[in-house]
């Protein structure tokens, strides 16, 4: 499953910029004009991808689009796609529906609902309450520690409800449950047992019953594939085919679930009011806020986003081989799916065309096309690199191609895009370019859902500031109306966090100047005449917003 938590901080200024206007995309609209919509997004993208994509409105338009016309036969109203993430809004759905028959309680320990004997880890007596859990704020790491994960083609293949267990007795918190944001594969996956043991049933069967035949959602399913359902071959964004992920059914809420796009527009009709009671109520149950005033907000398992002045509910999933974008505006009646049979989410996932369909201000985003890289970035790039986690890469040309090695492996080749970004031609991985504060480069190196930043060996040492030091640029910095970063020194760091969104780490580069180079997000303190901070410029995809310092 892709990284929700990344993806959002890397669109800090994607939402704020929603304002800009852009051509009308709103309104029901005919299948021919929601394909011409598509078709301006994906048509000649090198990536290859096929798209099944509806709007919700007043009325239901489909389209199912290529980047290649050729392609077309890939997908239809027939063809499944791993929906990955996007599962995890099932399971809320299906924890609603327990809390509403008073089963289930947010403020329940989780290791209620685990088997007896089962070891749960505390933090300072804090237990882990669902609340934490459904918020990505349990305190539980991504994945299992020490379990029998396997490789990126299909990594959940080997893992159990007894393995998942396992490894929880081995897990201790680091920080209280509740307290601080984490995307957690390994905690949705303990919500997915435990909802199913709590239920009485397998998960499978649960989902079918009590979510998938109320909203009619009659191809949808996890392991047991109906009769005349074809499952779509997902592809790496190289155009490649790569194998199915794979799912115990207990734990399959996480990201297991695979349907047509009738399906996920059943689903959507649901989620905006149109389910039979009593699941209408376990659905508006899910979808309130569960931490208000947490930072993302955050209902049961959906994204509360801030758009143009509403809150929209949004959820972004991914497998190795597929992207999926649902999200949907109760105020306005409107929802949005689009499936594809591409995992997209190192290109920055499928919010460039699910947005701008939700929202008519958010300009539609632009088809990736390869193209030559300028010969002076090739030469500037040249040199070896270490990445966060301690690898080091060296950047090599070969004639107008950039070469990457990893320590250890082989050389790989490398193409490039208009986008910016350089992409192995053999595997799944992006790296993007980022220029530094003196000058020199640097790159963001994305692969398998995660994302780590790349320094010159031999650049200069990141400045050593002191706490007061970092406290000086402390304060809140209104960007744009109802939209401002805060700016805050914790243990000897600077965060920056954006409103309605997680904090983020912010690095020393040059004097005034700061990276989350993670993030592609680079801050610019302004001094005044007494050399007080007064002000910042936040950059992030040639995008600068200036703020004052309140």
């Amino acid at each position: 499953m892709t990284r929700i938590a990344v993806t959002q901080a890397r669109a800090v200024l994607g939402l704020a910029l929603a304002a800009i206007a852009a051509p009308s995309l709103a309104g029901a609209m005919s299948d021919a004009e929601l394909a011409s919509i598509v078709a301006r997004r994906l048509h000649g993208d090198r990536t290859g991808a096929c798209a099944a994509v509806a709007v919700i409105d007043t009325s239901v338009s489909r389209a199912y689009v290529c980047a290649d016309d050729k392609d077309r036969a890939r997908v239809g109203p027939t063809t499944a796609f791993e929906i990955g993430s996007v599962s995890k809004t099932m399971t809320a759905a299906l924890l609603a529906e327990l809390i509403e028959l008073g089963d289930a309680s947010l403020d329940d320990p989780l290791s209620a609902y685990l088997p007896d004997g089962t070891t749960v880890p505390t933090f300072n007596g804090q237990p882990i309450l669902l609340r934490h859990v459904v918020t990505h704020t349990s305190g539980l790491p991504a994945l299992p520690p020490g379990a029998p994960m396997g490789g990126f083609d299909d990594p959940y293949a080997k893992l159990d409800p007894a393995a998942l267990l396992t490894a929880l007795g081995r897990t201790t918190l680091q920080r209280a449950p509740g307290s601080q944001f984490e995307y957690s594969n390994f905690a949705s996956m303990l919500l997915s047992h435990a909802v199913a043991r709590r239920a009485g049933s397998d998960f499978e069967t649960l989902l079918q019953k009590r979510l998938f035949a109320p909203l009619q959602m009659r191809n949808a399913y996890v392991n047991h594939r109906p009769d005349g359902v074809r499952a779509a071959i997902g592809h790496a964004p190289n155009a490649l085919p790569v194998p199915a992920w794979n799912f115990h059914g207990d734990l399959a809420g996480v990201g297991g679930v695979r349907a047509t796009l009738d399906d996920m527009v059943a689903y959507v009709q649901g989620q905006l009011g149109h389910a039979p009671a009593p699941l209408q109520a376990a659905i508006a149950r899910s979808q309130q806020p569960v931490n208000p005033g947490g930072q993302p907000v955050m209902a049961m398992n959906w994204m509360l986003a801030p758009l143009n002045g509403r809150t929209v509910h949004a959820h972004e999933g991914g497998t190795g081989g597929f992207s999926s974008f649902v999200a949907f505006d109760r105020e306005r009646g409107r929802g949005v799916v689009v499936l594809s049979d591409t995992a997209l989410h190192t290109l920055g996932g499928l919010g460039s065309l699910g947005l701008p369909l939700l929202d008519s201000l958010v300009p539609l985003g632009k088809p990736r096309q390869a193209v030559a890289a300028d010969a002076a970035l090739l030469d500037a790039l040249v040199g070896d690199y270490a990445l966060d986690g301690g690898m080091t890469m060296h950047l090599s040309r070969k004639g107008q191609a950039l070469v990457i090695q990893a320590q250890g492996q082989p050389a790989f080749e490398m193409g490039h895009d208009d986008a910016g970004d350089f992409y192995p031609l053999l595997f799944d991985a992006s790296l993007t370019p980022q220029r530094r504060a003196d000058g020199s480069y640097g790159f963001l190196w994305q692969q398998a859902g995660s994302a780590a930043s790349a320094r010159r060996l031999d650049a200069a040492p990141v400045p050593e500031l002191s706490n007061d030091a970092l406290r000086a640029y402390a304060g809140e910095y209104p960007l744009m109306p109802s939209f401002a970063l805060t700016v805050s020194e914790r243990e000897g760091k600077l965060f920056g966090q954006a409103t309605g969104q997680g904090a983020f780490e912010l690095t020393p580069a040059a004097k005034d100047v700061f990276e989350a180079a993670a993030f592609g997000i680079e801050v610019r303190f302004e001094r005044g005449d007494d050399d007080r901070v007064v002000a910042l410029r936040l950059l992030q995809g040639g995008n600068t917003l200036r703020g004052e310092r309140r």
